[in-house]
């Protein structure tokens, strides 16, 4: 079965880091995708750029509204997503609880319905 990770994290708080410290944690998370691909478990993955990259787009009424930035106001932003297969929850659980990203903030996971093309 396949699930969506979804890595959230306090941008400010890993920010305040010392370098060390944040080049330790970008290390491992590497090091942890390159298992995850050894293992089979890893589909596909991709880190995002900060919330000041972000625009939320809205459409009410037939109106489109265009806004910088993220659209929750939590201090914890969307930072990455992972494509992963697991045999069930459990091991989707199991590979999130590993993840250096939860180190940061939660892991969110979430089977995935069929995938269109």
């Amino acid at each position: 079965m396949e699930y969506l990770l979804l890595a959230y994290a306090d941008e400010r708080a890993a920010a305040d880091l010392a370098a060390g410290e944040r080049a330790a944690i970008e290390a491992a998370c590497h090091d942890n995708d390159q298992a995850l691909r050894q293992s089979g478990h890893l589909l596909a993955a991709a880190g995002l750029r900060g919330r000041a990259g972000a625009t939320t787009v809205r459409t009410s009424r037939g109106q489109v509204s265009v806004a910088d930035g993220p659209s929750p106001a939590a201090s914890e932003q969307l930072v990455g997503i992972f494509f992963i297969r697991a045999r069930d929850l459990n091991e989707a659980i199991q590979v999130a609880a590993r993840m250096p990203q939860a180190r940061l903030g939660d892991i969110e996971v979430r089977p995935l319905g069929q995938i269109s093309t």
